[in-house]
Order: C-alpha cells, then structure tokens, then sequence
C-alpha cells in the first residue's frame, strides 16, 4: 500500500536547473543564497510585464493552464477602470495527495516565488500580498522568507504581506477557495462562480496564480524571452515541474524541459520500463495508456493530444500487477470525501460515482455499468465549483482508457489483479481532523419493512445509494467515524423504520479475537 507523499520530496532535474537552481548548494535558500544564485531582480512595470510573460507563453501552473499575462491585463484594466489598488495572491495551497512541487519551492526557494509576487504586485500598484499555504513545513519557511525581506503584516508596510494557512483538502486550492480564507472565512469554494480579476479578496481586483507560476516568472525576468526560450519546446519554452508518485521507485519532485519524452521521466524515477498506463495532471486529470505514453511529451499540447492533461503537474504511472479499476475507485472515493456538500453534483453525485464504480467491480454487469455511466455524465458541468468537473473526468477517463479491463469485470470474473494501493492517499484523518477510520459500526436494512422511499439516502449518500430496483444499496461494510452522525440520522427519519445501526461483522471478529488471545 502506498503512503502518504513526504512534504518535501527528493529533487532532481533533467538538464541545467532554473526553479531548482542551488539546491545543491542548501536545503533551503535564504535571501542572500538566493540573490548570490539567482542576482538581483530587474524591476518591470505592467505593460512590459504582461509582454514578458506573452513572450514566453506562460500559462498557470496550477492546474487551469490560464495565459497568466491575460489574467495581468484583466487585473490592471479592473482596477484602473474602478479606481481600486489590486490585491497579489500566491497560491501555495496544495491540497492533492500526488502533488508535492509547490510545496518544494515554497520549503526550499521561497525567494524565487517572493519575487515573482513582489514583482507583479509593483507592476499592478498592489499594496497588499496574500501567501497561502497547506503545511507546518511550508508555512515555517515562508514565514521566514518574509521576515527576511521586513515584510510584515501591518499597516504601513508595503507591500503588506499576510500568510494564510489552508487546510489540506482538494478544494481549498480552488482560487475563490484561498481567497474565501484570505477573507477570515473557511477555505471552500462559495458556491458561485465569481472573477477574481473583478472582485476578488475584499472586492478589489486580485492576481492570483499557482506558486510555480510566479517563480517561472521571477526566472523568465531575469533572463529575458530570448535566454528563457533556449530551453524547452519552442511552443510551450522553459521548464516544468513535476510530482512523481505511484509505481515509482521513490516519490520524486523533476525539473525537466517541456519536449522531453514522458518516457524518459519515468524511467528516470524509476517506474515500470512499460508502464501499462499514467494518470497525468493529478486526480483531477486524465489516464493514458502506455501507447500513447511512448508518443507524448511535457507539454500542455501534447499530453492534450495523448488524451492526458499537464494540469498540477503529477504524474502517476501504474504497474501491471494493480487493478487500474481498483486504483480509480479508492481515488473516486477519496474524491467524493472532498465534497464541501454545498450542491447537488457534488454532494450526491461524487459518492454515487463512486458507489456506482464499486457495483461494476462487485460483479453488477452492465445494468451497474450503465447506471455508473448515467451518474457520470449527470454531474459534469453542473457544480457549483470544478471538483464535481474534475472528479468525473478523472473517473470517465479511466473507464475509457481501462476498457479491456472493465469488459472482464462486466462480463466476466474481474480482471484477476489485486488492488495494490500504489496511488497516494491520505491516512485515516481527514483534513480537518475528523475521523475517516471505520467505526466498527454498520448499517443494516431490514428488508420485510423498506418500502423504498429513499430519504436514507438523500440524507447519507455517501454511505447509501439507490438501486436499480428503487431500493437502497449499502456502499460499504462499515460507517467511518466522520459518517456516524449522517447514519445515525438517517436512522431516525426512516419513515418505516426499516434502517438501523448494529456492529459490523469485522468489530465483531476483532473482539471474539481479543478475547481469545
């Protein structure tokens, strides 16, 4: 079973090193490493900024992929056109379990982000600057960086520099989620889809872009569009940072330039010389299988058209001896976990997804395989944030790339592979500490009374769904800790009374073992 990824992981890089320039040298760059690396930073202001940025296609790194010197314009049109001093977000909130680049940066050249943020926020006039950030680790380090430059959170200082803390959940990362928390309020998306450019922290019109993407614009000013483009694919020119995990030999942060084989990555961290298939982008990204790995490379265009997207940047290849199928549902669980239950999609839909998935592997055939199609394609595009979009489109894409092995779970005994757990997931504790370990209790059905009304399941759908017969289908044989309250009152407005709670068979073998031990 795999573990969950360390803070800071081993980096390596393939080339000459850019973002990762003197980690040979410390295993964190202060202020004076880094100018005595990397020199001063030449100022620019915002038409010359935006240029720079044109100039050498830089788009997000975070996940979106957004041309970052459009955002820039957007930002600088809003507030010259409302009168209003932009805000600068970094956002360090990196809530995936596979995804661990922003994190090295922030731990190891929290310097070379500073001055991409400070550098924008100059150019915009921005007299605040929001760091956001996940980790204990991640939050020392930038704390210390600031101090370093005498930036504080105070008025008066200029930029006024404030360090918000996220927890780590897939959604706190969404960029109306950081500013949510940058507000005072939790980190989760508000459930309407807003502009950041327009109205942003506190209504002004806010910058906010992925940690990479501010570093990639701190090295770019430094060298220019000529020097930064003699590395990389001329289209897509510099370097990418990537999260190896899965079946690898260790989990590893690369520094690579764009156009290099993404078979090349792999072997050199150590993944399968045939890697049946890869998860690129994360788990809000897409599979490709192993033809279309030996054909792409790092880059936006061409794991586009291998069918697998850049995205956060992870990267995770499986082995032969895993169920891909098995893999994709304890993900697709995990993601129905994530759900900030603020909509339908997301609330109901992610956890039907994920049960639905679980029917097919548990011999359901093709009326499971249906229904699971169904529920798929009922909750994209219809969220009120992009979790619903993403978990669906992780999910659709290992049904089409893992064919082969869904027509022997439909039709026949399964595909004969165990589920490793290669895929890294968090432990038995929930982001916000509540715990997903299983309770040693079950939820039962006393079937001579259900009639099928299905409130237990609006008001449980993580732990019940509705079958193809109208009635209720139990996802799982015991209620997780961070569930008991759901089932328990799903018990108490069954209108037939037909629900109950009792102890799972697993707590009963457990205790007839302690006490004959």
């Amino acid at each position: 079973m795999s573990t969950p990824l360390p803070d800071v992981p081993e980096v390596t890089v393939v080339g000459v090193p850019r973002l990762t320039a003197g980690f040979d040298l410390a295993a964190r760059l202060d202020l004076p490493t880094h100018l005595a690396v990397h020199g001063p930073l030449p100022p620019l202001s915002c038409d010359p900024l935006a240029r720079l940025a044109d100039g050498i296609a830089l788009h997000g790194r975070g996940g979106a992929g957004f041309p970052f010197a459009r955002k820039l314009r957007a930002v600088a049109d809003a507030s010259a056109r409302r009168g209003v001093r932009p805000v600068v977000v970094v956002n360090g909130s990196e809530g995936e379990p596979a995804c661990r680049k922003d994190s090295v940066l922030l731990n190891r050249a929290p310097h070379l982000v500073l001055d991409g943020a400070l550098l924008a926020a100059t150019a915009l006039g921005a007299r605040t600057l929001v760091v956001a950030v996940t980790r204990d680790s991640t939050e020392r380090s930038v704390r210390t960086a600031l101090a370093e430059r005498g930036l504080e959170d105070r008025r008066g200082s200029v930029p006024r520099a404030r360090l918000v803390r996220t927890p780590e959940r897939m959604v706190s990362g969404e960029a109306s989620a950081v500013i949510r928390a940058a507000e005072g309020g939790p980190a989760l998306p508000p459930g309407r889809r807003t502009r950041a450019a327009e109205s942003g922290m506190g209504g002004a019109p806010t910058l906010l872009s992925n940690t990479e993407t501010f570093a990639q614009l701190a090295v770019a000013a430094r060298l220019g569009v000529d020097r930064y483009g003699q590395c990389g694919a001329p289209e897509e020119p510099g370097t990418v940072l990537l999260t190896l995990s899965g079946a690898v030999a260790r989990p590893l942060v690369v520094e690579v330039p764009s156009g290099v084989p993404l078979r090349h990555v792999l072997r050199g961290a150590g993944a399968p010389p045939m890697a049946p298939s890869v998860l690129t982008g994360g788990y809000h990204g897409s599979w490709i299988d192993g033809a279309a790995v030996d054909g792409a490379c790092v880059s936006r265009a061409s794991l586009a058209a291998a069918g697998g997207a850049l995205g956060a940047g992870a990267v995770l290849p499986l082995g032969p001896g895993t169920c891909p199928l098995g893999e994709a549902l304890r993900v697709a669980r995990w993601l129905a976990g994530e759900t900030t239950g603020q909509c339908g999609p997301c609330r109901l839909g992610l956890p039907a997804a994920a049960a639905g998935l679980a029917a097919v592997l548990e011999g359901g055939g093709p009326t499971a395989l249906e229904a699971l199609r169904e529920v798929t394609g009922a909750v994209g595009g219809r969220g009120a944030c992009k979790h619903p979009d993403g978990s669906v489109r992780f999910l659709a894409s290992a049904l089409a790339v893992f064919a082969d092995d869904l027509a022997a779970h439909v039709t026949g005994g399964g595909c004969g592979r165990p589920t490793a757990g290669v895929l890294p997931l968090p432990g038995a504790e929930l982001p916000d500490g509540r715990d997903r370990a299983p309770s040693g209790e079950a939820l039962a059905v006393d079937w001579t009374l259900c009639q099928g009304h299905g409130l237990c399941a609006d008001l449980a759908p993580e732990l019940i769904t509705m079958g193809a017969d109208g009635y209720p289908k139990l996802s799982g044989p015991s209620v997780p800790v961070h569930l008991r309250s759901r089932a328990q009152r799903a018990v108490r407005r069954c209108p037939a009374l037909a629900l109950r709670i009792e102890q799972a068979p697993a707590a009963h073998t457990e205790k007839r073992a302690i006490r004959s031990g």
